[in-house]
């Protein structure tokens, strides 16, 4: 017989373990500069980031859609490969850097941008919320302090 607290606990989905966090096995800290970038976040800085590099398309442009993916382009692999953040990163107070604390680099940025472009590994993450594109290069975005 099916009781109802089965299917509550099935709908609850699985239980919460306090004592890991996305970064844990990297060892970043839960909360706080160093932390991983959480979703939110992660959305407002390439939304900022496109609403950008599609304003320049539209001024110089015309708004062509390659000439935005070509500006956004530009955009991320000068900024985050010099600086380690993009405008919209900055906004959120987030920086890619190399596992080891570092900023990124041209030539990480130029592979992480290529496949941040294609969309489908950025999107693809593991339990650390690290995606595919970050995994490839060996980074992370996090959060830093201002």
């Amino acid at each position: 017989m099916v009781d109802r607290s089965d299917i509550g606990s099935w709908l609850q989905g699985p239980p919460s373990d306090e004592s890991t966090w996305p970064g844990k096995r990297l060892g970043r800290p839960r909360t706080g500069p160093g932390s991983i970038a959480r979703v939110g976040p992660r959305l407002g800085a390439i939304l900022i980031d496109w609403a950008i590099a599609s304003l320049i398309a539209y001024w110089l442009f015309g708004g062509d859609d390659f000439a935005i993916l070509a500006v956004f382009a530009a955009e991320q692999i000068v900024l985050v490969g010099l600086l380690g953040y993009s405008i919209g990163h900055r906004v959120f107070s987030l920086q890619v850097q190399k596992m080891d604390g570092r900023p990124a680099g041209i030539p990480a940025a130029i592979v992480r941008t290529v496949l941040l472009c294609l969309v489908i590994p950025a999107v693809v993450f593991d339990a650390d919320q690290r995606g595919l594109h970050d995994r490839a290069v060996g980074t992370v975005l996090v959060k830093v302090k201002h």
